[in-house]
């Protein structure tokens, strides 16, 4: 495999880079005939990412040499992230980057091409895994939420970075509340805590398709991550979800995009006592598959709901 990206291209893959780094620790790269593909799943598999850069992102793009299987390898997240590290570095001085595959040596070769003749190489070594791949259907979203990424990013910022998890949910007049969500033994408990509400008017969002008394939780680490990068890239958000403890649901970007982002996150489920306008209390159970991170995630009944969002470049 060997790859060239070039100009602002090469930040925005930096950005990239950075949004996943805070999601898991390490890096699944798979060249495929459609694009190359960044995932990466959390250690707990309740949050998942996926770039795919098109070959029109790249100025050369190939995915295996003639006659040559294509690779997939598995990295530590934080030796990729090094060779991202400055952003600030990539714009000013770094005008193209060259990443390839060296299967004999197992190593994956990322060099920065950068102004006055400098170039910077960086020898990383891999290993071989399977493709790390999320099984969901489109079809099984019923409510979904789309708005600038901006809107979304100014409504979190209230919140607290030690914040682990944030209510997404629909009120009165159709208004988008988020709001952050205490465990059941910290609400009941004599100590008060101190609890940040959003509220976001339905005529900021570009389509908001969700009854009223609909709400999900979820971490809100993963999510800030997204928003970080959909906020630099000037993209929409896209939110798909079901009512807590389903199946897995999905998110694809357009074809014809250079770049598309999918991504999911398990959300807090409720007894089914509740109505779905309680608040959530406990964890669903995890997969009890014990497969390894790199195998395929299974659409298995003991998953928890996912709330997927969608980036997709233009």
């Amino acid at each position: 495999m060997k790859c060239l990206v070039t100009g602002g291209n090469v930040k925005v893959l930096g950005k990239a880079v950075h949004s996943l780094s805070r999601i898991g620790d390490e890096l699944y790269l798979e060249p495929l005939e459609d694009g190359l593909s960044l995932r990466t799943v959390n250690s707990s598999r309740s949050a998942y990412a996926c770039f795919l850069f098109a070959p029109l992102f790249f100025q050369q793009y190939q995915a295996a040499t003639p006659g040559q299987d294509l690779l997939r390898c598995k990295i530590l997240m934080k030796s990729f992230l090094s060779v991202f590290r400055s952003l600030a570095m990539l714009e000013k001085t770094v005008e193209k980057c060259c990443i390839s595959l060296n299967d004999r040596s197992s190593r994956l070769v990322v060099q920065l091409h950068c102004k006055y003749g400098v170039r910077k190489t960086h020898n990383l070594s891999f290993q071989d895994c399977e493709s790390l791949q999320a099984v969901f259907d489109p079809s099984l979203c019923p409510h979904v939420l789309r708005a600038p990424a901006r809107i979304l990013g100014e409504a979190i910022l209230p919140f607290p970075p030690t914040l682990a998890e944030v209510t997404l949910g629909i009120g009165r007049g159709r208004r988008v509340i988020l709001r952050s969500y205490l465990e059941e033994e910290a609400a009941d408990s004599t100590v008060k805590a101190m609890v940040t509400e959003m509220s976001i008017g339905e005529e900021d969002f570009q389509q908001l398709q969700a009854p009223e008394g609909v709400a999900i939780t979820f971490c809100l680490k993963e999510f800030r991550g997204l928003l970080s990068f959909a906020e630099s890239a000037h993209l929409p958000l896209s939110i798909h979800f079901d009512a807590p403890g389903r199946d897995p649901v999905p998110c694809l970007g357009q074809p014809s995009s250079p770049l598309r982002t999918l991504c999911w996150m398990a959300t807090l489920s409720w007894p089914h006592s509740q109505s779905q306008t309680c608040t959530p209390r406990t964890w669903a159970p995890q997969s009890s598959t014990g497969q390894c991170l790199s195998c395929r995630l299974p659409a298995h009944p003991t998953w928890m709901t996912l709330p997927v969002m969608t980036l997709t470049l233009t």
